[in-house]
């Protein structure tokens, strides 16, 4: 089977998530002196410097996440990677709104046998309508039947 990969995100929501963080970067530099002359606790300076982090760190991941089809199973990089076995899923829903693929990724629920629920997104609707298409493969097929236990024979019982 082929390797289908695609950005998690869309290219207008990259390019507007690097905007965004770079104004907030900016407008933290402009305040810095402002900032600098207010009494800081200690509590609201590490407030203050987890949520610079948290933006950097959402922005980078918007820009870098990947979401990828190998085979049966499929993985979306992301704040911790996420992976889904087409052999082990139970339901899917995708959200596609055709007219908001620029600024919103198409985005495909998916719940697996022991119950968990994962969200994937990707720029590229084909990457997960492909995994769904291999779903339906796998749900398909039949299951091999268990293979049958050795009874006694008749003579065997005499």
């Amino acid at each position: 089977m082929t390797t289908i990969e695609s950005p998690a995100f869309p290219r207008l929501l990259r390019i507007l998530a690097v905007v965004l963080v770079f104004d907030v970067v900016a407008f933290g530099v402009w305040s810095f002196p402002a900032l600098r002359s207010t009494a800081w606790s200690a509590g609201s300076v590490w407030v203050f410097g987890l949520a610079a982090v948290c933006v950097m760190w959402m922005g980078y991941w918007i820009v870098r996440s990947r979401t990828r089809l190998d085979g049966d199973v499929m993985t979306q990089t992301w704040l911790w990677t996420k992976r889904a076995d087409a052999h082990d899923v139970v339901q899917l829903k995708l959200v596609h709104i055709r007219w908001l693929e620029r600024a919103m990724a198409p985005r495909l629920l998916v719940r697996r046998r022991n119950g968990a629920i994962t969200w994937f997104h990707s720029a590229d609707a084909r990457l997960l309508t492909a995994f769904m298409e291999r779903v339906a493969n796998c749900a398909a097929q039949p299951a091999t039947p268990p293979t049958p236990a050795a009874t006694p024979t008749a003579s065997a019982a005499a």
